[in-house]
């Protein structure tokens, strides 16, 4: 892992991001939004599979809209964040939050692929996905809506503790 994280300190985008203000503060900036449109996103999707607004809020229309946003912002937050990574790799690599964030990360994108896979295997011939989605178990759903708050709930707060606690 040394020799890995060396390398990645040797390469220019990683001495950019250690010497340019404003290219780490764009960088960082796109990283708050990315994560921003990522949990606002999934905020309200989680609670909805928790049943909060059962009757008010169909799920399907929720995932349509809700399940492309949140998607989005996971890749500008990851894209982002391997730009942030590369100012202080060695760093970052040996501090425990950084480690807890990204199996947190980890944790989330995994989890949410699986609920969509499982999804997928049900999914019929030309059959709406977000129906399909919307169409898993009720205690299917509750425990992918459990799952996500905690791990992206865990990864924002190990994200923000990381800018201003050091190990």
């Amino acid at each position: 892992m040394e020799t890995l994280t060396a390398f990645l300190q040797t390469l220019p985008v990683s001495e950019w991001m250690r010497v340019s203000r404003w290219g780490y503060a764009l960088v960082n900036t796109a990283h708050v939004a990315g994560l921003a449109v990522l949990v606002g996103s999934i905020l309200p999707l989680d609670l909805r599979l928790l049943g909060v607004w059962r009757q008010a809020a169909p799920l399907a229309p929720l995932v349509r809209v809700l399940v492309p946003c949140a998607a989005c912002g996971l890749m500008l937050a990851l894209s982002s964040g391997l730009m942030l990574f590369l100012a202080a790799p060695a760093d970052y690599a040996a501090a425990p939050l950084f480690l807890a964030k990204m199996a947190l990360v980890s944790l989330g994108t995994v989890s949410a692929l699986l609920t969509h896979a499982s999804a997928a295997t049900r999914r019929q011939p030309g059959a709406d996905m977000a129906a399909t989605l919307a169409g898993l178990s009720p205690s299917r759903l509750r425990l992918a809506g459990a799952v996500s708050l905690i791990a992206w709930g865990g990864a924002l707060i190990c994200g923000r503790l990381l800018a201003f606690v050091a190990d």
